[in-house]
């Protein structure tokens, strides 16, 4: 039996594929390098959907930092926005994130109930790649998405893992999936990076003053071996064995 990837866009897609995928969740500006930074950093990780699911969530651990964007803004409470060069910047390692994002959250705890949830970006496309390889027969690649549009950045990402996989003996299980992957694999890399610097996504960064999180981006390029998987509520390395419990702060 053929091993199968395919490629999709938005967070209700990940609804379609929980009954029969592994989930890769991709939100590079800025939820899944967010994430994957902190984990690769040694600090523990909780996605949430909203600011109020996130005080929940705190209440239960020792001394959490929250970390995130609804609708382009950080919540009232909430200790830095979804920027990979501010948690990357910080040494407060022991301290759990709890991360909340518009797409990117929003598509991983949609995953949840699927063989299993993946999160990759641009830092760690061959890790996660290598990762599934032969522990899942079919692979689910999801863009979070923004404002209705399948992200340049966030297509990248998609082909990037799916082409590793490809290259491992995994089909593409549409054409839409074979037509992303040969868009951005077959040109240079650096184009594609270019691609990204002007993007939409890009330009918002710019626009916010947020433009050292899309030179982080650029900069780290699978750089890291961390595979964020989503298990019982927290990410943890898939990269590593054993999985470990969550324990609540006492």
């Amino acid at each position: 039996m053929n091993k199968t990837v395919l490629i999709d866009c938005f967070p209700e897609s990940a609804e379609h594929y929980r009954a029969d995928y592994a989930i890769v969740a991709i939100d590079v500006i800025r939820a899944t390098t967010t994430a994957t930074t902190a984990m690769s950093a040694g600090r523990r990780v909780f996605p949430a959907r909203t600011s109020d699911d996130a005080f929940v969530l705190a209440a239960t651990l020792e001394d959490p930092l929250l970390v995130g964007e609804l609708g382009g803004n950080m919540p009232v409470g909430f200790h830095i926005t979804n920027s990979p060069v501010d948690i990357a910047a910080r040494d407060d390692h022991h301290r759990p994130m709890i991360l909340v994002s518009s797409s990117g959250t929003q598509l991983m705890l949609t995953a949840v109930g699927s063989e299993a949830v993946y999160l990759a970006c641009l830092r760690n496309y061959s890790a996660v790649a290598t990762c599934l390889a032969g522990r899942h027969s079919r692979v689910a690649i999801i863009g979070a998405g923004t404002r209705g549009q399948f992200r340049r950045e966030d297509q990248i990402g998609c082909a990037m893992v799916a082409k590793k996989l490809m290259d491992l003996g995994y089909v593409p299980e549409n054409a839409k999936t074979a037509h992303v992957v040969e868009r951005w694999t077959s040109m240079a890399f650096s184009d594609a990076l270019d691609a990204i610097k002007n993007g939409k996504s890009a330009e918002y960064l710019r626009k916010s003053n947020q433009v050292h999180d899309l030179e982080f981006v650029l900069a780290h390029i699978d750089d890291l071996q961390t595979v964020p998987r989503l298990v019982g509520g927290e990410l943890q390395n898939a990269a590593q064995a054993p999985v470990r419990g969550w324990q609540p702060a006492s």
